[in-house]
């Protein structure tokens, strides 16, 4: 799987484990929604890191624990 995409899934996996939506995690990590909303449809194929970092404290969790998951066991990095 593309490490874009590996991405994507991970978030919408906590957004469902926590019980947010795209309107509530823009709100609580003070990322504009449209950017959040952009990654999550696949129109933007990359993200940054400091946006990843916002989404995990808007859901309490590390990087660490952003990315410990079996997702990225086998992902691939495309340009």
């Amino acid at each position: 799987m593309d490490l874009s995409k590996a991405m994507r899934l991970r978030i919408k996996n906590l957004m469902t484990e926590n019980k947010v939506n795209g309107n509530k995690l823009a709100l609580s990590s003070g990322i504009d929604r449209a950017t959040i909303n952009r990654f999550l449809r696949g129109q933007n194929k990359s993200i940054k890191i400091e946006t990843i970092t916002l989404i995990c404290e808007a859901l309490n969790i590390s990087l660490k624990d952003f990315f410990d998951d079996k997702l990225f066991d086998d992902v691939e990095v495309n340009d």
